[in-house]
């Protein structure tokens, strides 16, 4: 994505406590004097030097810089960079399920240190180094005693509504997120849980009955005045860990997904596979990148080619959850930090979304790298979803320098069993059609017949982008 020299975050306009913006390349968040008292509080605690140190929040520099609106500044703070920015709707289940404990164990620390969580967005958590972290600084306010938490409602929509949903319904059901940006209401999930959610104390507590309330409740300020009935900090670190161990209970083994045992089904022979990740290794040793995008990575194993690699970064992502959810295990299992597994759905992926549609960005704007890797996926976008070929050159072109992809003909016994129950219309879906397609946009640097197979690894250049 362009980065021009001096301008707001898109997202960044909700909160008075201050804004994100940009300036030559690099990001800030400018303090509003109106979070002045929050945020010094924040700092004198030690809260935020305990969070920091545990790599819960993420950590900033003060700095001395030209503000936006200076009527309005207290400070600026210049804050780690994230590498790719993502939304828990691309999120796999145990995503979601970590950010949601982190988000609650970073409530109990506050309230131990005189403050609260005031805003529990899950947009206000990104995966660092392989583990979720909270990037919103100005997300505390002074705890009060005998208030209730005024973020609770917020955090059952954002975190607990979907991982119930998906857990106990439907693992696809995350999606809703797509379209209910401020968190899916609590009055629907309720609706579309099963039967069996109502015996399960947590769930009944904090959806269910709790949906039931805000039904009752007319406008937001009534229930802000219901909720802020007189409460201890003790009964309310004891319902952050009600939440805790109800989010605790929820559990989804990936199972039953259409790619998931992917690798167990694929026509290759183990010489070939170990020949084509060698070529694919190869080819990244050469080119050295910083940024890696593999679409269709399903369980990451192409996008670990990449480890051995200097700072390396790489979005692994695809369309089965099941497979995504596998890729996130093993970066825990193996405490892997540059790699970041995401649910994408290449044919309909992540629109723009929010006020304006500025608020989030789509994938495609944020899906920028210096290589993108695309194997054994062109013939499911060409021949089950008739994506001409041209488009989907295209589409790739706009996102990296280099391009390494997998063409597999209409020999291969996979396109066979694409054909098997439907026409062939796909005349141009040929080695020739394929190079033709890739002449508009591309330069074949390099290209390998993998051994035993009729497919083809091409490494193309793009034509455009430096």
């Amino acid at each position: 994505m362009v980065v021009k020299n001096n301008y707001k975050e898109t997202s960044s306009f909700r909160d008075p406590s201050g804004f994100v913006f940009f300036q030559d390349g690099k990001i800030f968040r400018q303090i509003n004097k109106f979070y002045q008292k929050d945020y010094e509080q924040l700092i004198s605690s030690g809260l935020y030097e305990r969070l920091e140190k545990k790599r819960k929040l993420i950590s900033h520099t003060e700095v001395d810089l030209l503000s936006l609106e200076p009527n309005l500044l207290f400070k600026i703070i210049e804050p780690e960079p994230i590498k790719f920015i993502s939304y828990p709707y691309e999120w796999s289940f145990s995503q979601l399920k970590d950010a949601a404990l982190l988000t609650l164990n970073i409530q109990k620390e506050a309230l131990l240190s005189g403050m609260t969580l005031k805003d529990a967005s899950a947009f206000n958590i990104q995966f660092q180094n392989g583990h979720p972290i909270l990037i919103d600084t100005l997300s505390f306010s002074k705890y009060i005693e005998g208030e209730a938490w005024i973020a609770y409602k917020q955090f059952c929509q954002h975190f607990l509504s979907p991982l119930a949903l998906m857990g106990l319904k439907d693992i696809q059901l995350n999606e809703l997120l797509k379209n209910h940006i401020d968190g899916i209401p609590l009055q629907l999930t309720s609706k579309l849980l099963p039967i069996r959610s109502w015996f399960n104390f947590g769930i009944l507590s904090h959806i269910h009955l709790h949906a039931k309330v805000q039904k009752n409740i007319t406008n937001e300020k009534t229930y802000k005045k219901e909720s802020n009935q007189n409460i201890s900090k003790t009964a309310l670190i004891g319902i952050v860990e009600n939440l805790e161990n109800t989010i605790n209970k929820i559990k989804w083994t990936p199972k039953g997904t259409d790619w998931i045992s992917y690798y167990q089904k694929t026509n290759y022979s183990d010489p070939a596979f170990e020949e084509k990740k060698k070529f694919i290794k190869g080819i990244l040793l050469d080119l050295q990148p910083k940024t890696v995008i593999d679409l269709g990575a399903n369980t990451g194993v192409f996008s670990r080619e990449c480890h051995n690699l200097d700072d390396c970064f790489v979005v692994s992502s695809d369309i089965d959850p099941g497979a995504v959810e596998l890729n996130y295990l093993e970066v825990k299992r193996s405490k892997e930090k540059n790699l970041l597994p995401l649910v994408i759905d290449l044919t309909n992926p992540s629109p723009s979304i929010g006020w304006s549609n500025h608020e989030r960005l789509s994938f495609s704007q944020r899906a920028k790298a210096d290589v993108i890797m695309v194997l054994a996926l062109i013939h499911h976008l060409a021949i089950s979803n008739n994506l001409p070929l041209s488009k989907i050159l295209k589409y790739f072109s706009e996102m990296a320098k280099y391009l390494i992809i997998e063409f597999v003909p209409k020999e291969d016994s996979q396109v066979k069993r694409l054909l098997s129950n439907r026409d062939d219309i796909f005349d141009e879906y040929t080695l020739e059609g394929f190079i033709k397609a890739v002449d508009n946009y591309y330069m074949i640097i390099e290209k390998m017949k993998i051994p035993d197979t009729d497919r083809i690894i091409f490494l193309l250049k793009n034509k455009i982008i430096n």
